[in-house]
């Protein structure tokens, strides 16, 4: 049988548990770098302010450059268009310009009563075709003469003109659009010398006979 050991309890025999002072002190301190960490968001948000700023930029050169080739398409896309236009205008004027003989000979033949037959046919058929490409005739007697469409062939004086008239077209002119291909060949007349001059005093005479009989009150009566 075994003897108690004095002084010992229960007490003894429970294991040391550590206080809250102890826990407290044991805790390790908040690193440097955790204080830091505010500094580096600065920085990294300056990081991204700069880059945006480098996007924008480079977007609105590329905006820019776009824009500016745009541009330049459209401005050749128009040049092309118009040398176009401008290079069939020049192709019709040359192939109409090879068939006015042609349309003379017609119209000789017309005026003298030839123009009979499938003649007859054939050149209406190719006067519609040359209207339907554009060509018109133009020339009328008794219309004033313009040297930029017009060819004097003739001169004469009439006196019953009061400027420089065509008064006998010899070969129609040719026009396209409002470019001309041959001019009108003409003759033309001016008024005679002097009949311009004596008609402003003939007209002076009878307003100064007209003044004076206003002056004695009116002409008499016989």
């Amino acid at each position: 049988m075994t003897e108690e050991t004095p002084g010992f309890d229960e007490q003894s025999q429970q294991p040391d548990v550590p206080s809250d002072d102890a826990e407290s002190k044991a805790a390790p301190a908040p690193s440097a770098e955790e204080g830091a960490a505010p500094a580096g968001d600065t920085g990294q948000d300056a990081a991204l302010v700069a880059q945006l700023d480098q996007t924008r930029t480079a977007l609105n050169e590329r905006t820019a450059d776009l824009q500016r080739l745009q541009a330049e398409f459209q401005n050749y896309r128009r040049r092309v268009e118009r040398d176009r236009v401008a290079v069939k205008e020049i192709a019709v004027a040359n192939l109409l310009t090879e068939l006015l003989p042609v349309l003379d000979d017609i119209g000789r033949a017309r005026e003298h009563g030839e123009l009979v037959g499938g003649f007859k046919s054939v050149a209406e058929s190719l006067e519609t075709v040359i209207a339907k490409m554009g060509l018109q005739q133009f020339g009328k007697e008794g219309e004033p003469f313009d040297p930029t469409i017009h060819e004097a062939l003739m001169h004469s004086y009439a006196p019953d003109v009061t400027e420089t008239t065509c008064v006998a077209i010899l070969q129609p002119g040719y026009r396209i659009g409002e470019r001309t291909i041959r001019p009108a060949r003409v003759a033309v007349a001016e008024p005679q010398p002097g009949a311009q001059t004596a008609k402003p005093a003939e007209e002076g005479a009878e307003a100064k006979t007209d003044a004076e009989n206003k002056e004695s009150g009116g002409p008499e009566e016989g």
